[in-house]
């Protein structure tokens, strides 16, 4: 099986202590995400699970735990019943840029079904995290999260 990864960059102004927490604490994740809280301790080997109406939707383990810089771990979606060699995984790289940080997400081990090829969709991976990393963006930036889109 190929699989395939998705990158997305963005630049924050923000301190990257500040994106750091929005990034692991649920309080502001569910502001910014959509409604999905996520919980962990946030130390290697530690369970990853993000939460929608307190049902878990996504879960994996923390790979790694640099704060401020680095946190990857792995992400299976509860819901997904294709067969894959292994769960994809999730890294976020925090770069300060001066009065910014410039925001490097990878999630890797894609398969093409991850990726839906419609304009007007949050599904996929390609068109999910775009939407959440904005939403995060202009949170940070403004106080204040996006109003609601309906496709």
């Amino acid at each position: 099986m190929d699989t395939r990864s998705f990158v997305y960059v963005t630049y924050i102004a923000a301190t990257p202590e500040n994106l750091w927490q929005a990034l692991t604490d649920g309080d502001l994740t569910e502001k910014y995400f959509f409604g999905t809280r996520v919980e962990s301790e946030w130390t290697v080997g530690s369970a990853v699970n993000y939460l929608r109406g307190g049902e878990v939707t996504d879960y994996g383990e923390v790979l790694a735990s640099d704060a401020p810089r680095q946190l990857s771990f792995t992400w299976t979606y509860k819901g997904d019943n294709t067969p894959r060699n292994s769960p994809g995984v999730v890294t976020f790289e925090l770069q300060p840029m001066g009065p910014v940080v410039k925001l490097i997400l990878r999630h890797e081990n894609l398969l093409d079904s991850d990726f839906v090829d419609e304009e007007r969709t949050f599904e996929g991976y390609n068109n999910g995290w775009p939407a959440i990393l904005s939403n995060l963006k202009t949170f940070l930036e403004t106080g204040e999260t996006m109003p609601p889109i309906s496709l």
